[in-house]
């Protein structure tokens, strides 16, 4: 993507609203503006466009109607599959109510996730863990896998969750989520006979979801988190699969109100925002093949060209099985905040690696997880490209990094 003269390389980060993404947003703005929570036409109106477009995400993702639920973004949602589980589990933290119906009242609890996931899964996972419930964070290999076996040697009596990146949105690792849904599902049907609670799966499928496969019945999770603007829709709107058949009775909410999101999610929905974030999963998904494909062809043109050209240039992370959109590049010696500022000034935008936490000094926790210096995490950059990214674009900003690497390291 070409702005200004710029070319637009971070596309993990957020990327650009479509047309048609647009085009169904705009009614909801002004002609059709009622609060879907009103009786009257108006809201009428606006409850009739969200349950479309509810129905429109549930079609593409072969689930039930009311197993999707609408949030405020993707941080929400994480925040809704972890801590809506632990609460019915009476995790006692303050400002929040518990589930009078918890099954394990005052019982400490243990979680299971990785040393990669997104800030959003790990705050949370903090603030349970400075409660006094216990948090394993499974470790990466240097390609940034984890080890399957370790997760099944990690769990306990007391195991409530599971909480995986489905791809990461630093190094674009794909988890073998599929392999772990197998491995809980067994596990689970032993402790339905040992009477234990059932351990639910969530996953985090963020960056995955436009280039894969992101069914929950076949990948067989309890909870996947999506968003709108990393599929070309707004910022400002999320959303969270629940299987009805089993946690739904078991999440509470974690903001209060109204009732809205069937009692999960109170506040006025942002109409708009949802039409657009409908219309973006259904471009996503009918395109994803062909996204896909373009996409992965122009990633290892832009990495050859740059490894051609830079011989001391390394690949962060995995090559054969990580998201088609995805370098994370190593130049050694210089810093990854030298190296952005000097792109950025030649006319191409490029980050250090989360948009999250990108005004942070530190070494990315990703890299550092996989084996890497914080010297050499600091000298990482993040390249990930868009549907509507060109064969030009590519050239051109291999040139320019090849040029500014080589002005900087002289």
């Amino acid at each position: 993507m070409v702005k200004n003269n710029k070319i637009y390389l971070d596309y993990a980060a957020t990327t650009p609203v479509d047309k048609e993404v647009l085009k169904a947003m705009m009614p909801y703005f002004s002609d059709k503006f009622g609060n879907a929570s009103s009786v009257h036409s108006f809201g009428q109106e606006a409850i009739a466009a969200m349950d479309q477009a509810r129905e429109k995400i549930s079609e593409f993702l072969n689930c039930n109607f009311n197993e999707i639920i609408f949030t405020g973004s993707a941080t929400e949602a994480n925040n809704l599959a972890i801590f809506g589980i632990a609460r019915n589990f009476q995790f006692p933290i303050s400002n929040f109510q518990t589930n009078p119906k918890s099954q394990s009242l005052n019982s400490k609890l243990h979680i299971i996730s990785t040393v990669i996931e997104h800030e959003s899964v790990l705050e949370p996972l903090k603030e349970i863990e400075k409660a006094g419930h216990e948090i394993t964070y499974l470790k990466v290999n240097k390609d940034g896998f984890i080890s399957v076996s370790d997760l099944e040697k990690s769990i306990k009596n007391n195991t409530v969750l599971v909480s995986v990146i489905y791809a990461n949105n630093e190094i674009g690792t794909i988890q073998p989520v599929k392999e772990i849904s197998k491995l809980i599902e067994k596990i689970n049907n032993k402790r339905k006979e040992q009477r234990l609670n059932r351990i639910y799966f969530h996953i985090d499928a963020v960056q995955a979801f436009q280039f894969l496969e992101c069914r929950p019945d076949w990948l067989k999770v309890d909870l996947l988190t999506f968003s709108g603007h990393k599929i070309y829709g707004p910022k400002g709107v999320g959303g969270l699969f629940i299987r009805k058949t089993s946690p739904m009775g078991l999440i509470v909410p974690i903001i209060s109100g109204g009732g809205q999101e069937f009692g999960l999610r109170s506040g006025t929905e942002n109409v708009a925002s949802i039409m657009g974030l409908a219309k973006a999963v259904e471009l996503a998904i009918k395109n994803k093949e062909a996204r896909f494909k373009k996409i992965f062809n122009l990633r290892n043109q832009l990495l050859n060209y740059i490894i051609k050209d830079n011989k001391g240039a390394k690949l962060n992370g995995s090559f054969g099985n990580r998201l088609p959109n995805n370098l994370n590049i190593r130049f050694p010696g210089i810093s990854n905040e030298t190296l952005l500022v000097a792109l950025d000034q030649k006319g191409l935008s490029v980050s250090a690696g989360s948009a999250c936490s990108a005004r942070a000094s530190k070494a990315s926790y990703v890299l550092t997880a996989i084996g890497l210096t914080e010297k050499q995490a600091k000298d990482s950059i993040r390249i990930t490209i868009g549907k509507d990214t060109t064969e030009k674009e590519i050239k051109k900003s291999a040139e320019i990094i090849n040029i500014v690497y080589k002005k900087l390291k002289s």
